[in-house]
């Protein structure tokens, strides 16, 4: 029998966005930086966008829904910070309008220099920021 979160999982990567769609084509088969990506993969009671288990980095793309769901965005990161991930998080319109910058910034997280238990650069997002 499936859990719930594999089977919500398996669903979410039926149901990509157009921005996830659009960063898995520049992510899967080792095409960034030889680092194997998985989509909507699984962690505990959670499921990350974007997850590398060998570097231990997670990306999360965050639509408009994200601004007001800050608590709750910033529960998850804690939980898998807690888990020695490293969380990247972009607005989907970043991903829509900069795919390179994007791709630049996951590679400077990716490099062997940057510690993996340093906390995140990249906070989450603030409220209003990327609303259209």
């Amino acid at each position: 029998m499936t859990s719930p979160v594999r089977y919500r999982a398996r669903t979410l990567r039926r149901d990509q966005t157009e921005a996830e769609r659009r960063l898995w084509a520049r992510l899967r088969d080792r095409q960034l930086e030889s680092t194997k990506f998985r989509r909507q993969q699984p962690i505990g009671p959670f499921i990350a966008d974007f997850c590398c288990t060998e570097r231990g980095l997670v990306i999360e793309l965050d639509g408009g829904q994200h601004a007001v769901r800050t608590d709750e965005d910033r529960k998850r990161t804690e939980f898998l910070e807690g888990r020695g991930y490293r969380v990247l998080r972009f607005w989907d319109n970043e991903v829509m309008e900069n795919i390179e910058g994007v791709l630049f910034r996951i590679t400077e997280a990716l490099s062997p220099l940057t510690q993996p238990s340093a906390p995140s650069p990249y906070p989450l997002p603030q409220r209003g920021r990327g609303q259209r």
